[in-house]
């Protein structure tokens, strides 16, 4: 594959693939219920990603391969646990792709819409969001004549509903990553400094209205609802940080992806935790906190508010470029991870043949641009958003403790390596500290362990892990950097809606049948007796 990448290229499309939905859309869901305070969530969030970058970072500076997470379960773990994780990275990147291009769709609209341009809105939107609207005003007994579903035609007794320009725009940026890297590079480049700009530009006249209007009260109170409100955002604010491991995916086109990758992993995230917490504070300066109710466009929404209808345009034009973005990252990166698995033999061939014009995983682009095309005419973004995030945190859980098993190793110039501090005390400390901030919920949950719902259970679960891994840091010396990385991960995790797990178990149980099926019987393992 074509070695074209370095550092600033890597830092570009980290940021490319992290400044997306989550700056434009679900940052406000955060500020209503965190208030101005949730920036202490994208504090705390771009810590635990800041572990987990670390523990990216030293597997991609000894396994400098395309893969990512796969790839490094797939050498500490064997081959059954690094199936599992590929077929999670599948939730991160291609279904994660579905909720971009949804969002992307909207906005593009927005845009369309400023021209006079005008398409049925039974094709800008999917079949399953519009059905979830028609059944809800049908419960609540609310009028239906002007709902999409109701005037949507029909062929053949079935409502014809589609999201068709998500579904362009899908195809129209797998077929740049088909093309190859460096055209790719040269556009997530491009797009990345554009919203850079715009943002900057957002930041500087946000504060200077700010305190030229005096409305710095709406940062009073700074935490409205306390850290309990704050928490309530985690799915939301761990979205807008998803992707930036997607850059290790491009191991094998980076210059010197031993010494690059790492540093790209490591600028990207700082670069993008700036702007997350520069921008929140803006957005809930400028209006108060509770203005963000359902709203899907926080920072145009934010600019029409004050009358600046052009600074709005201007960010919905923003908007599409930063989503776009993320698609084209995400789109290069699930690719190269099916390339690996197929090498692997866990997939067929034909996933890890290149283009011999364009040197890119040929028929594996083609693939993710099918899974992530067809479901965006149909799906509702909602019911993808939560699924995404608990694949991600889990590939991040498995790529922190893998650290833990790799062999110690003398370091060497060019090379990435945590630095060993010992967890043996720290460890079991944060975690009484831990139980003892949590008490209360922790005593409810125990006294009420016959009734409780599947939330609580799952935080009894993870304190059990805690004290578990508490023990063993404390016999074996653990590292303290993965070990926190593996527990704030977990944390995260199960802050997610239970009934998003049902189905991620749902997922993995039908990754498992394939890989039993297929990868079990055909890997370079099973052929040569390791199995």
């Amino acid at each position: 594959m074509k070695k074209v990448l370095g550092v600033r290229d890597l830092t570009f499309m980290g940021v490319a693939a992290v400044i997306g939905a989550g700056i434009f859309s679900t940052i406000g869901t955060a500020a209503y219920h965190g208030g101005p305070g949730v920036i202490f969530l994208f504090m705390i969030t771009a810590v635990t990603c800041g572990f987990t970058a670390l523990c990216y970072a030293e597997f991609a500076s000894r396994v400098p391969v395309s893969g990512s997470a796969y790839t490094y379960s797939y050498v500490t773990f064997g081959e059954m646990v690094a199936w599992i994780i590929g077929w999670a990275l599948i939730l991160e990147y291609a279904i994660g792709n579905v909720v971009v291009a949804i969002s992307w769709s909207a906005y593009f609209n927005n845009i369309l819409q400023a021209f006079g341009i005008h398409l049925p809105d039974w094709l800008t939107i999917g079949h399953q969001t519009a059905k979830m609207a028609y059944d809800d005003a049908v419960a609540a007994g609310q009028p239906i004549g002007g709902l999409v579903y109701t005037h949507a035609p029909e062929i053949f007794g079935f409502k014809f509903i589609i999201n068709l320009p998500a579904f362009i725009i899908v195809w129209l940026i797998t077929i740049l990553a088909y093309i190859g890297i460096n055209e790719s590079r040269k556009s997530a480049n491009f797009m990345v400094g554009l919203k850079i700009v715009v943002l900057c530009f957002i930041a500087v006249i946000g504060f200077w209205l700010i305190f030229s209007k005096g409305t710095e009260s709406n940062w009073t109170p700074f935490l409205p609802e306390g850290m309990g409100g704050v928490l309530q955002s985690v799915s939301s604010v761990f979205f807008a940080y998803i992707g930036f491991d997607a850059i290790s995916t491009t191991a094998e086109e980076c210059k010197n992806a031993q010494k690059d990758l790492p540093k790209g992993m490591i600028y990207s995230l700082l670069i993008c935790t700036v702007i997350y917490i520069v921008t929140a504070l803006v957005i809930t300066g400028l209006v108060n906190y509770k203005e963000f109710n359902g709203i899907a466009d926080p920072l145009a929404y934010v600019f029409d508010k004050i009358n600046m209808h052009k600074v709005g345009f201007v960010i919905s034009i923003s908007a599409v470029v930063a989503s776009t973005s993320v698609l084209l990252v995400f789109q290069i990166g699930q690719p190269r991870i099916w390339m690996s698995m197929s090498r692997d033999g866990l997939l067929p061939a034909r996933f890890s043949k290149l283009s011999p014009r364009f040197q890119t995983p040929a028929f594996a682009t083609i693939m993710t641009g099918l899974l992530v095309g067809i479901p965006v005419l149909f799906v509702d973004d909602k019911l993808m958003t939560d699924l995404t995030s608990i694949g991600t945190l889990f590939a991040f859980v498995l790529v922190c403790g893998g650290v833990l098993y790799l062999p110690i190793m003398e370091k060497k110039p060019g090379k990435f390596q945590i630095p060993y501090v010992n967890g043996k005390v720290i460890i079991p400390v944060l975690t009484a500290l831990f139980i003892f901030l949590f008490r209360q919920r922790l005593a409810d949950a125990c006294s009420n362990i016959a009734s409780e719902s599947r939330q609580e259970i799952l935080f009894l679960v993870f304190l059990v892990v805690a004290i578990i891994v508490s023990v063993l840091s404390f016999l074996r010396n653990y590292s303290l950097i993965p070990v926190l990385g593996a527990l704030c991960c977990l944390y995260l995790m199960i802050e997610i809606p239970a009934k998003s797990w049902m189905v991620f178990f749902g997922w993995m149980a039908f990754g498992l049948t394939i890989y039993f099926l297929y990868g079990y019987r055909k890997s370079k393992l099973a052929e040569r007796g390791g199995l």
